[in-house]
């Protein structure tokens, strides 16, 4: 297939929506873009957030299989380890080390920092760790949960250690399409609380912080995000059951939603640019919708917010 005509199958896919972020849009891409084996990440040291179900054990097995030394951080400490144990039995590569945090209470993002730095440089690290919850709670340090664990704990992570990684990926969600920026209206207050709108608006921030992040990082540093699509994950399980059941065989392995975030670690085409959005291999507008677009202030205004929350400032 000549790469025009690749080009607008993919476009034809992505403009339907439902054929591109459910299990249809990777089987058709994977063939028609050629997919080839990826590259071997032999003791590159690779830290992911989240590792004990879904998008996460499922990068985290594949980063394995491909020689990384794996930096596994999950909130429970027994679920972790037995998760980390299985994966290195079933990729045949020990290099993994567990560490116990939960990245929404800042105390423990800090920690994985220290412990994390005392190894070395970092190839890259994955915010894949995520909360969507039906009911308002804070953490700790005072922050609502789902802001906390997608968005102030994850960049308080990679400010500790930006000098020592050379890519930064967040996992977010199409469903950040839904919302546009406000930052006033991030955190919800209890009595309009909304488990899918707080997850959606986290997301959408996440993205938003991503030019400023490639800025920060350039010139020998690259941060970019991936929406999965649509995937069948203990998460969606709990936290959307209707959409679940709506989907049901359309909504995509866990595999095949780790897909591109492996191949944004392992690839060297996502290190020639820096802060993209991606989802199967290719870069995607971070706009749907013209009301969601984001000015520059209100990013600037977002990164000072998040600053002050993760205790920066």
């Amino acid at each position: 297939m000549t790469r025009a005509l690749a080009r607008t199958v993919d476009l034809a896919l992505e403009v339907t929506v439902v054929p591109s972020f459910s299990r249809i849009g990777p089987a058709v891409r994977r063939r028609i873009d050629e997919w080839g084996p990826l590259p071997r990440l032999d003791g590159e040291r690779v830290l992911v957030t989240g590792v004990t179900s879904g998008i996460g054990r499922a990068a985290a097995a594949r980063l394995l299989e491909l020689g990384a030394d794996l930096v596994a951080v999950g909130r429970d400490e027994t679920r972790t380890r037995q998760a980390v144990a299985e994966l290195t039995v079933a990729a045949g590569n020990p290099a993994a080390t567990v560490v116990v945090a939960d990245m929404g209470e800042l105390d423990d993002v800090r920690r994985v920092a220290d412990e994390t730095a005392s190894g070395g440089p970092l190839h890259a690290i994955v915010h894949n760790a995520g909360a969507l919850l039906a009911d308002h709670h804070l953490t700790g340090d005072g922050i609502e949960v789902t802001v906390a664990v997608h968005l102030v704990g994850p960049h308080l992570l990679t400010r500790l250690l930006e000098s020592e990684v050379r890519r930064v990926l967040w996992v977010t969600s199409g469903g950040m399409y839904a919302q546009g920026l406000d930052v006033d209206q991030l955190e919800l207050p209890p009595d309009t609380y909304r488990g899918s709108v707080a997850y959606a608006r986290a997301k959408r921030a996440q993205v938003e912080l991503l030019p400023l992040w490639a800025a920060r990082l350039a010139p020998d540093g690259a941060a970019h995000a991936m929406h999965p699509g649509w995937v069948a994950t203990p998460g969606v399980s709990a936290g959307l059951p209707t959409f679940e059941r709506a989907l049901g065989p359309l909504l995509r392995t866990p595999e095949d939603g780790a897909d591109t975030l492996v191949w944004l670690v392992a690839d060297e085409e996502p290190a020639r640019s820096s802060g993209r959005l991606w989802l199967d291999r290719r870069p995607r507008s971070t706009t749907r919708l013209p009301w969601t677009r984001t000015t520059p202030a209100e990013r600037a205004r977002l990164w000072d917010w998040v600053e002050a929350r993760a205790g920066l400032l």
